[in-house]
Order: C-alpha cells, then structure tokens, then sequence
C-alpha cells in the first residue's frame, strides 16, 4: 500500500526550456510528499537549459539530469524520461507547468484507498496563449468501473468534448501497468494513449484544482514537426488516428469477443461524431466566407 515512504517519479521531458524551468522544478520541490525523483529529459537544448539543470541537479540529490545526444522528437523524450524512473508510480510534467504542494500526496491518498486504480487525474487549471485561466469540473464516475468497455466509452467522450474535464496524461501513474502499454510516434497519439490506458485499468480522480498547465493551441503541422512525423499525417489524423485505434481493439489481450466487439463498435461511432464535428466546422467556415465575399 502507497504510505509517505512510497517514490514517485516525476518525469520532466524539455527543450529549451531555460527560461521556464525554475518555477515548475520549484513547485516539484515544495511538495508535502518529499520522497520523490525529478528526471529532467532534456532533449538536446540549444539554450541555457543543460547548464541550468546540471546546477540544479548539484543542489539537490533528487534530481536526476539526462541528455539526448541530438533531437528524438517531442514523444520519444517523453518515453525516454519515464524509462529512467525507478519509482512505483510516476507522473509526467511539462516545462512551463505548476503543481501545488498537496498535488503528489493528494493523487497517492486515492491509489491508497483502491488498490485497483492504474491511473489517478486530477483537476487542473488551463492557462491559455491569451493568458485567460479556464477550468472545468469532471464528476463523471465510469472511468473507476472494473467493466473495460465502460471506461473505453467514457474516454471516447472525453476526446470528443473539451480538454479543459480531464487530462490522463498528467496523472499518477502506476508504472508497472502503464510502461508495458505501447506508443506509436503519430498526431494525436496522446488521445490514443489514452483510449488504450482506459482499456488498461480502472481510474480515480481528485476533483479539486491540484495543477496549472499552460495549453498551447499548436496547430497539426506545428506539432507534426515537433514529433518528427511526415507533414501529409497533418490531413489524415483522424483518419490514422482512427486506424491505430482499431488496430488495438483488435489485439489488445484481456478483452473476451463480446467486449472486442463492444469496443469495436464505440470506435466506429466516435470515429463518425469526430468526422461529423469537423465537416460542420467546415459547413461553417465556408457559410461565413461566402458572406464577407463582396457581391458581384
């Protein structure tokens, strides 16, 4: 059972992040849960960032710094800094985020009182490029159900619906079920990241806000750039996206035919509301351009 011995890995993956390293490490540090390793990943920084993070790492023993040697792309540094954790749970930040000082031991109490959770999110404030903070509560229940097909259903949910409810990717998470799930270097691959660990286990969550993140709007070819992949993925994401998906409905092991089919079956339908949602957005788009278009 997690008790206040228990480590938990942080996993810090950057680049050129000099100037926005102190305060997310600070917050790390300020923790009420003190038994923690913080691995910084720094993904061959340009700027001031390894010096940075050597000196923090000479000031305080539980950091860890790793460097890549050249660019492996945004994924590949996430995978790198959780391959260097060593505790049982491990969580992933980015480079610009804040967890508030209750954030670790508040995600272990909730592991401490269901030993069936894989995973455990919590609240968290957005900061947008605009600077406005949004928010949003989630109290949906299903994500904790032993059923695998339920929480399947409630993660499809969740990618069709705001960010802003909840985010997996930023959770606790027990290592030992989460390492062994694989990822594939694609746009939107976060999104099937997290499908496959809503297949994985059940989940908990701590309502109240336990974080800030700030939320880049990064469009598809910025991103696609970012992660190393071909720039015509950028036109068939949800294409791809939808494939990746069913290719693991259909080989993930634990599911019995009917739940195979079950999932197969939620993988179509969200696929058709992602489609459907985006040639409205596009009816719409070209209704206002056809608008301001003057007049013959």
């Amino acid at each position: 059972m997690p008790s206040s011995d228990t480590l938990i890995s942080v996993c810090l993956p950057v680049r050129n992040g000099a100037s926005r390293l102190a305060s997310v490490v600070r917050s790390i540090q300020d923790q009420q849960h003190t038994a923690f390793e913080l691995i910084i990943s720094d993904n061959a920084s340009t700027d001031g960032t390894q010096e940075l993070c050597r000196d923090l790492a000479a000031q305080d023993g539980r950091i860890r710094y790793v460097r890549q040697p050249e660019n492996i792309g945004l994924l590949n540094n996430f995978i790198s800094a959780m391959s260097h954790a060593r505790g049982d749970f491990f969580r992933w930040v980015g480079d610009d985020d804040w967890l508030a000082p209750h954030c670790l031991s508040s995600c272990l109490d909730v592991f401490a009182a269901d030993d069936r959770l894989i995973l455990v999110t919590m609240g968290v404030e957005f900061i947008g490029d605009g600077g406005v903070t949004e928010t949003a509560p989630y109290h949906g229940r299903a994500l904790t159900s032993d059923d695998p097909i339920e929480r399947l259903a409630e993660m499809l949910r969740l990618l069709n619906d705001t960010h802003l409810l909840i985010d997996p990717l930023y959770g606790l998470m027990r290592r030992d079920a989460i390492t062994p799930i694989p990822r594939r270097n694609m746009l939107r691959e976060d999104q099937i990241f997290a499908a496959k660990m809503a297949l994985a286990g059940p989940w908990g969550h701590v309502p109240g806000t336990l974080g800030r993140r700030r939320w880049h709007d990064e469009g598809r070819r910025l991103l696609g750039r970012r992660l190393g992949v071909p720039a015509w993925t950028a036109h068939a994401a949800t294409t791809l996206q939808g494939v990746e998906l069913m290719r693991w409905m259909n080989t993930v092991e634990g599911l019995d035919p009917q739940q195979r089919r079950r999932a197969r079956a939620l993988v179509y339908r969200w696929y058709a509301g992602r489609q459907r949602r985006t040639w409205v957005g596009r009816t719409r788009r070209l209704a206002r351009l056809a608008r301001l278009s003057p007049s013959r």
